[in-house]
């Protein structure tokens, strides 16, 4: 199984979780080699190159997916436009999307370098996209979901015991991710509280209505 791996912040407890847990040395090495941005594995996820992958919202449409995926409940913090001319990420499909779909002109920032910018900038005016739904939706925000084109039962197990709660990030790592992206150690771990990874029926309702908005809008 060919796992693609968004090479963000938000998704290291999920990935720390599947190191512990997959046995195959050779499966990890795949798992670690397959990461890019999201945009990217988009295109190898629909491409078949790889058979699953975390996939951005709006390419999720006629995917098989499980119940796990990306959510922000309220604020985010590395989804943020900044208002002015209008200038998408090249790094995500489902953020510039959402900034279209919510009627927001400025320029899409995403994934640790939005992070870092938030935490920099504290004085530059910017939206965060995440809140901006759930202020207007009263719903979460759900920027991806786990999809498959096979090994839907191994993937099912994975993510059937995976409890961010119970995952604890050592220190080491944190050090690394706080060195490539300069976001402090302590900023990271208030980050991650603020990510969520199980679909309920809220983010399901959520997903749909993102999807049907980009879909009326014309946006894939």
């Amino acid at each position: 199984m060919i796992f693609a791996k968004i090479d963000f912040i938000n998704l290291l407890p999920f990935h720390i979780f599947i190191k512990k847990n997959i046995k195959s040395t050779q499966l990890k090495s795949i798992i670690e080699y397959k990461k890019s941005y999201p945009s990217y594995i988009n295109h190898k996820f629909k491409t078949r190159k790889v058979d699953s992958a975390f996939i951005s919202s709006i390419a999720s449409r006629n995917e098989k997916f499980l119940d796990f995926g990306i959510v922000a409940k309220n604020d985010v913090l590395s989804v943020l436009l900044i208002p002015g001319e209008s200038q998408n990420d090249f790094q995500s499909q489902t953020s510039n999307a959402l900034a279209k779909v919510l009627e927001l002109e400025g320029k899409v920032i995403i994934g640790d370098k939005a992070l870092k910018f938030y935490h920099e900038n504290k004085d530059v005016e910017k939206i965060d996209l995440a809140k901006y739904w759930k202020d207007k939706y009263k719903l979460p925000f759900v920027f991806a979901v786990l999809c498959y084109n096979s090994n839907k039962i191994a993937l099912s197990k994975l993510t059937k015991n995976f409890n961010k709660n119970h995952i604890k990030i050592p220190q080491y790592i944190l050090e690394q991710y706080s060195k490539r992206s300069g976001v402090s150690k302590n900023n990271i771990t208030l980050y991650l509280k603020k990510i969520d990874y199980n679909l309920g029926l809220k983010e399901k309702r959520s997903l749909k209505l993102f999807l049907d908005l980009t879909k009326q809008k014309g946006l894939k």
